[in-house]
């Protein structure tokens, strides 16, 4: 299938998505063009879903970055904290620049359907992201008790807590799982912010790139949809937004 077709099918819903490998191509392009650094010298994190899926459509050009260092659990929230914002950030060439990818995902498949993909070796369609669509499912059925946190699910009680904030704008959107990856989306991306506040970079810049991250069938690949891009000067406090 051409990209064009591909595409056609992911802006269904996305309208503004690209090819993952497209972004990481962008991504490259912009920090050699623009910070005039090489991508060897850029430590990358992301905060994505632990879900296989992302692992196996990662972009293979991302291996000329430093990292990635995993911040991300179930649905992309990034669980390891502080503790691990500050062991990447010591991590990076003084000279180098840190970027962080993140966001929830969701599965669109070849023929449409949201909240699935077909997987390698399977015969049926499953969930993506499966805890997103697990919690969703608990909401509708008043089944997430407010304030309700395990230590044997923490994370996925996490992602619970997230979507029963905002019960009722998930449950009146038209595509109630599109609707709770927004607002999943602005719960990473309010605790990235968090840590970023709390964490020394001894580098020259910190580079904010936020998504929703968008997988789809095996022989289809991932693609991503840009909710911010914005790079910090880490010597002058700058703070830059090139998202438009």
């Amino acid at each position: 299938m051409k990209k064009k077709d591909k595409l056609a099918i992911i802006h269904q819903h996305y309208p503004n998505a690209i090819t993952t490998i497209d972004s990481v191509n962008h991504f490259i392009d912009f920090i050699e063009d623009q910070l005039d650094i090489e991508p060897g010298k850029v430590m990358l994190a992301d905060s994505l879903c632990s879900d296989d899926v992302n692992s196996i459509q990662y972009p293979a050009r991302t291996q000329e970055f430093l990292g990635p260092f995993k911040m991300g659990g179930l649905d992309g929230f990034p669980f390891t904290g502080l503790t691990g914002m500050g062991a990447f950030a010591s991590h990076v060439p003084d000279e180098g620049a840190v970027g962080i990818y993140y966001g929830p995902h969701i599965g669109i498949t070849k023929d449409g359907t949201i909240g699935e993909i077909h997987r390698h070796g399977q015969s049926k369609n499953s969930g993506c992201c499966g805890a997103a669509k697990g919690a969703l499912h608990k909401l509708i059925n008043n089944m997430i008790i407010k304030d309700n946190m395990t230590d044997i699910d923490y994370q996925m009680n996490t992602i619970e807590q997230i979507l029963l904030n905002k019960k009722d704008r998930i449950l009146s959107a038209q595509i109630p799982l599109k609707e709770a990856t927004e607002v999943i989306y602005e719960a990473i991306d309010k605790r990235i912010e968090a840590l970023v506040a709390e964490t020394t970079y001894n580098c020259k810049y910190l580079i904010l790139f936020g998504a929703i991250h968008i997988n789809s069938d095996t022989d289809m690949g991932s693609f991503n949809e840009t909710r911010k891009f914005e790079v910090i000067d880490l010597k002058t406090g700058l703070r830059k937004n090139y998202l438009e």
